[in-house]
């Protein structure tokens, strides 16, 4: 070195190196952190000068960073990766240094104290702070992402668990203003009958194009229509409501459908393989019908992605996000219960032991064999053993199957039981299944054994009583205000039906039937303190709001769900 000034210069570099390292410096220093930094950010001008930009709320922000919640946390995140934001770590530089000075036993009687503390201050800035600063970013984006998947996770449920219309003919639309109402016709199964478009937005001559819509729906006995909510969507519904109403069809049910998703399934290769003659308008009318006639079994053939219930699902890392949703939908598939004869390839690959192979080559046996007409005959299907039959067969149901049993969430190693049972009542199989006085009369104290715990024992018996009950609630069609299109039509104090559509972290977004979605923020969900919004709120549930504040600018619509 040249100089006494060179050789303290590279004495502090190598000590600040060794208070960057040291681990016991470095524990401290995440403590610390995680305790006392604040997560602080600010507009980027060149970015933000003169425009807004949906982060705003986020131009001048500082909050713990053991209390930011992670919806925060998340578009925070997005908008410093979009040159948004500017984001940083902001913690108390001295007391940090003191701290450490502790740890590192400085001596302020020693000659070298100042140098030393120099040393340190240094390796914090330069060394350590940047280090401890992304490790703990990293640990609150993992968190918020946890929290992110979690939720979205609990939205797809409810979405896939909605009350379904049921098996009952319909006529499917997917609303459009220049191209067109494409109208698709289903039978209870939810087979296409026929298609036809209608154009009530385009011409003056709304008479023909109601004609030729109630004309379509009496021709294929429709006993309703299910109208998608995009584009058109409201002044489609009010278009079908009135026509039915003037043709006397009053008994024939308009409903509104979240067609969220449709597209993505229309240009899908599961839609090509069903519909592969059909134009994609068409294609996306079938699977709004569908939605309405049993949403679970539409809606897992649309990636969850596409279905808008999640939360900043795109900063969720992608095995996480496939985990939790490929779970809830087996879930969902596994806990409502599948009719094998009519199901479809997309749905049958999500119940327990089946995949997406085995799930074609059912289909495929069905098509070329015929209906099954038991579980067992399931075992003559390529490549589906013995264990995959125990894994699946009790969530596989067959529509007046010789077995009673064959209908219901029974296993098939459980039938001897259910033949005991019905024995020792001197009554056959048939007559058991769908009494609920037979199965009261059975005490499942006397079958505890041989691997069956009456816990076990009482599922039997109820679902015995109520053989394949569908555990979902029972349809209601949501009923949206008249003379309410637009967001412009909204007043203040105006007090609405919904339905929920998402729920988050920070509140529920709620569809009031003018194509924006208003906000209900956490502290208006209820009169009462709400810690989580899954408590009081599920995607699909009709809701009663108020009106409290529109934005026409951002298109911002807030709510509340409160009744005072």
């Amino acid at each position: 070195v040249t100089d006494v000034a060179a050789a303290l210069a590279g004495a502090r570099d190598i000590v600040a190196e060794e208070v960057a390292e040291r681990a016991a410096v470095r524990s401290l220093a995440r403590e610390l952190t995680a305790r006392h930094a604040r997560l602080g950010s600010k507009a980027v001008k060149k970015t933000t000068e003169g425009r807004r930009t949906r982060f705003e709320d986020y131009y001048d922000f500082e909050q713990p960073l053991g209390r930011i919640p992670g919806h925060r946390t998340l578009a925070i995140e997005r908008g410093e990766a979009e040159g948004t934001l500017s984001v940083k770590v902001l913690i108390d530089a001295e007391r940090m240094a003191a701290q450490i000075e502790r740890v590192m036993r400085v001596r302020p009687s020693s000659p070298w104290a100042g140098e030393l503390r120099g040393a340190i201050a240094e390796g914090w800035k330069r060394l350590l702070k940047p280090s401890i600063d992304k490790e703990v970013r990293a640990g609150i984006r993992e968190q918020a992402a946890e929290e992110a998947a979690t939720v979205f996770a609990a939205n797809l449920r409810n979405l896939l668990l909605s009350a379904p219309f049921g098996r009952h003919a319909v006529v499917g639309i997917d609303p459009g203003f220049r191209s067109g109402c494409k109208c698709a016709a289903l039978d209870a199964t939810g087979r296409m009958l026929g298609h036809v478009t209608v154009n009530p937005h385009t011409t003056s001559d709304t008479e023909r194009a109601a004609q030729a819509l109630v004309g379509f729906v009496r021709r294929h006995a429709a006993q309703a229509v299910a109208v998608g909510n995009g584009t058109a969507g409201r002044e489609t519904l009010a278009f079908a409501t009135q026509a039915l109403k003037d043709a006397g069809l009053t008994d024939v049910l308009v409903v509104s459908v979240n067609e969220a998703g449709a597209s993505v399934y229309s240009a899908s290769e599961i839609a090509r393989e069903e519909f592969g003659d059909l134009d994609l308008t068409i294609r996306g009318a079938i699977s709004i019908g569908r939605r309405l006639q049993d949403p679970l079994s539409e809606l897992v053939k649309v990636d969850p992605r596409s279905l808008g219930v999640g939360q900043y699902q795109h900063d969720i890392p992608e095995k996480l996000l496939t985990e939790r949703l490929g779970a809830g939908v087996a879930q969902c598939v596994n806990h409502v219960g599948v009719e094998l004869n009519t199901a479809s390839a997309p749905l049958l690959e999500h119940v327990s032991g089946i995949g997406p192979v085995l799930a074609r080559r059912i289909v495929q046996r069905r098509d070329t064999t015929g209906a099954f007409g038991s579980r067992r005959e399931l075992m003559a299907v390529p490549g589906l053993g013995a264990k995959t039959f125990e894994q699946a067969a009790g969530f596989l149901r067959i529509r007046s199957a010789a077995n009673p049993l064959d209908d219901s969430a029974v296993h098939p190693e459980r039938y001897d039981l259910v033949r005991r049972m019905a024995r020792d009542l001197g009554v056959p199989v048939g007559a058991l299944v769908g009494d609920p006085a037979l199965c009261a009369r059975i005490d499942p104290a006397r079958y505890v054994g041989e691997g069956v715990g009456e816990p076990t024992l009482k599922d039997i018996l109820a679902e015995l009583a109520q053989p394949g009950r569908d555990p979902r609630s029972a349809f209601e069609a949501p009923r949206f205000k008249d003379g309410v299109n637009e967001v412009a039509d909204l007043q203040v104090g105006m007090r609405l039906e919904g339905v929920v559509t998402n729920v988050t972290s920070f509140g529920a977004f709620v569809d009031v039937g003018v194509h924006q979605d208003g906000l209900v923020h956490v502290s208006q969900l209820a009169d009462r303190f709400v810690r989580d919004p899954h408590e009081v709120a599920r995607a699909g549930q009709r809701v009663s709001v108020t009106v409290l504040s529109i934005d026409l600018e951002r298109k911002r619509i807030s709510l509340s769900m409160k009744t005072a």
